[in-house]
């Protein structure tokens, strides 16, 4: 199975590339923000769980949140359709990393890669500022643009740390056409599956 985290600050791409590695290696798309809503919707006791949280604006626990994928991951994997997974949006920290990397363990499966789109922050800032004026969105402002980026930041730092130790993490240079992009990410993909 191939089993891949990406990773991207707002405006990196992710969302673009992850659905080109989703048509390419046949993956399932597993996007904590999709899960969520999903379970809630289903009125799963996960989901009634979950949303006893977000309902009061509180974060997920790690450990229900682990719960929650892990079930999802296993729905997809017995589905059969898929050659693997890639998540978008989870792990955010280390005791997150390390939870993921436990679950996966648990079924005998490993992350294969972590890709990290790098953008340089002035890029970034542009292609959000762009968004906001295409899309209306009133978040792709300057100053909350660059609040979203310093949390990225100060959250994943960490975390990319942890899997470059592990031998895990590819930094990819997200600039450039899509299809540049994304050829990057292929010979990653290509190199370890």
């Amino acid at each position: 199975m191939l089993n891949i985290v990406i990773f991207g600050a707002p405006g990196s791409g992710k969302g673009t590339q992850s659905e080109n590695l989703i048509k390419k290696y046949n993956l399932a798309h597993i996007s904590t923000g999709d899960v969520l809503r999903a379970e809630k919707a289903s009125g799963t006791e996960l989901g009634k769980l979950a949303d006893s949280y977000m309902s009061k604006g509180q974060l997920i626990p790690d450990e229900l949140m682990i719960d929650i994928l892990a079930s999802v991951f296993d729905q997809k994997i017995k589905a059969g359709d898929c050659k693997g997974v890639i998540f978008d949006g989870f792990p955010r920290t280390i005791p997150q990393g390390k939870a993921l990397s436990e679950m996966l363990e648990k079924r005998n499966q490993s992350i294969s890669a972590v890709v990290s789109l790098d953008v340089p922050e002035e890029e970034l800032i542009e292609r959000l500022i762009n968004r906001g004026k295409q899309t209306g969105r009133n978040d792709d402002n300057y100053e909350t643009i660059k609040a979203r980026l310093d949390v990225y930041y100060n959250q994943t730092t960490p975390l990319k740390e942890l899997f470059e130790k592990e031998g895990k993490l590819y930094s990819i240079e997200g600039v450039g056409t899509v299809d540049e992009i994304f050829g990057r990410i292929s010979s990653v993909i290509d190199s370890v599956k």
